[in-house]
């Protein structure tokens, strides 16, 4: 068998290697390094980095529908795309301590008092419950452990060897700083959020083709719920969207959370940013509602840098910030405040996102025309953002890069934007890697029953 290594544990990783074992796969021949911990010992605001990544870590809605979080269908087609879903969701509730408790949402019909302002994006959703994820987390990572697989845990891939007769991976034992090689013969490249500029960079080391994303940025808005408990009835997980296609602007709520609803502060190369989380547990709850409110802008010249340079002008003395006409921040499920520097006045967003901040405040006026006791009963931490590097293509069957059969991108790496498309993503590179196997053993077969 190869030896396969995984880089980033993540949504991606493990639904790879666990397809892998599921079927017979020599689970010591797999090897999954990753910045962060182990789920015994990831801290609940560990969110970036550890195993199940970022969204297996705080978000416990799993979406179901090909049009939403990375185009997956454009791979494999969209039966084929819903039956890998089927596996992902199938996976979170197999290690899940009360699969019962997870339930499907399926809101069916736009409400009409959402016209003209916006429209409302419907689709089925999968309610883990993010209190469960780190119990999820715990079983998971037991049952691949049992399986043989390797991990590596606080460890950062440095560099990565294609070429080579002998491919191998650096990476360095962040406890120690020292650098270690490890040999793969098939690479599955999962990093998450926490290492896209690392894919960056080996996309132009190795001068892959890629295809240019369009800029995904914005801000995390907050409000108590009952400004929008009328929505929420019809649709937990709602999105808001709304196009100007002469401009090359699309914009839509995201990743909405209720309830016992949090923000929560993310690292990524040394910038803060916000997204967001809720709690199941009665205890938690808050009777808050936050969600992001997205841009997709196209037509901007690298996007990706203007990304990275938009989010450092929202950065204030080490961390993001926060606007509100009537509010302060709120507490973290910890207790603490979230971290943010309020500002006086919106000008930082316009001075971050120039003329592409209007969009955002129109956004908002329309919500408060739509929930008219919103008023100005809300506020917004500053940014919120979706890095989207420029993505390599990949050979359509197996996700592996053209000129180099034996290295799959997954997950965020390669656009997902999503649990379960990332999920689904791991499973497919698994799949085809499972098929040659077969498709070898099957041959060496047969020339063993060849008689000369």
């Amino acid at each position: 068998m190869d030896k396969i290594v995984i880089v980033g544990a993540g949504v991606a990783g493990v639904n790879a290697a666990t397809k892998l074992v599921d079927n017979g796969y020599d689970g010591s021949k797999i090897t999954i390094i990753d910045m962060g911990n182990d789920p015994y010992k990831r801290k609940p605001e560990e969110v970036m980095t550890g195993f199940l990544g970022a969204g297996g870590w705080s978000d416990g809605k799993l979406t179901y529908h090909t049009a939403i979080g990375g185009h997956m269908s454009k791979y494999c087609g969209e039966d084929k795309a819903m039956e890998l879903f089927n596996e992902v969701i199938t996976n979170f509730k197999r290690f899940h301590p009360n699969p019962e408790e997870v339930q499907c949402s399926n809101p069916i019909e736009e409400p009409d008092f959402i016209k003209p302002y916006f429209g409302l994006r419907l689709f089925p959703v999968w309610h883990v419950g993010t209190d469960y994820l780190h119990e999820i987390g715990k079983n998971w990572y037991d049952f691949l452990v049992d399986k043989g697989v390797e991990f590596i845990w606080k460890s950062k891939v440095t560099s990565i060897d294609f070429d080579a007769r002998v491919q191998e991976c650096t990476f360095e034992d962040l406890s120690n700083y020292k650098l270690y090689n490890i040999k793969y013969d098939r690479l599955i490249f999962g990093v998450g959020k926490s290492g896209i500029d690392f894919g960056k960079e080996l996309a132009e080391e190795y001068d892959f083709k890629t295809e240019a994303k369009p800029v995904q940025i914005g801000v995390r808005f907050e409000a108590p719920q009952h400004h929008f408990q009328k929505l929420i009835d019809i649709s937990y997980d709602f999105k808001l969207y709304r196009k100007f296609e002469d401009k090359g602007v699309s914009l839509r709520s995201f990743c909405t959370n209720n309830n016992a609803a949090y923000v929560a502060v993310e690292s990524t190369y040394g910038d803060h940013s916000y997204n967001g989380h809720a709690k199941k547990d009665e205890a938690y709850r808050n009777n808050m509602t936050n969600f992001g409110i997205l841009m997709e802008v196209r037509g901007i010249d690298k996007p990706f840098e203007w990304s990275r340079e938009a989010v450092k002008k929202l950065q204030f003395e080490g961390t993001g910030m926060y606007y509100s006409p009537s509010r302060r921040p709120s507490n973290t499920s910890e207790g603490n405040l979230v971290k943010s520097k309020i500002q006086e006045s919106t000008q930082p967003l316009f001075d971050a996102y120039g003329e592409y901040a209007q969009y955002i405040m129109d956004f908002i006026g329309d919500m408060k025309k739509v929930f008219p006791t919103l008023g100005d009963d809300w506020g917004m931490y500053m940014p919120e953002v979706k890095y989207l590097s420029p993505e390599p293509l990949v050979d359509y069957s197996n996700l592996a890069i053209t000129a180099y059969p034996n290295v799959h991108f997954v997950g965020d790496a390669l656009s997902a934007r999503g649990i379960t498309v990332s999920g689904a993503q791991g499973t497919y590179v698994a799949e085809n890697i499972i098929k040659n196997l077969e498709q070898e053993l099957a041959f060496e077969s047969f020339g063993d029953n060849i008689e000369f």
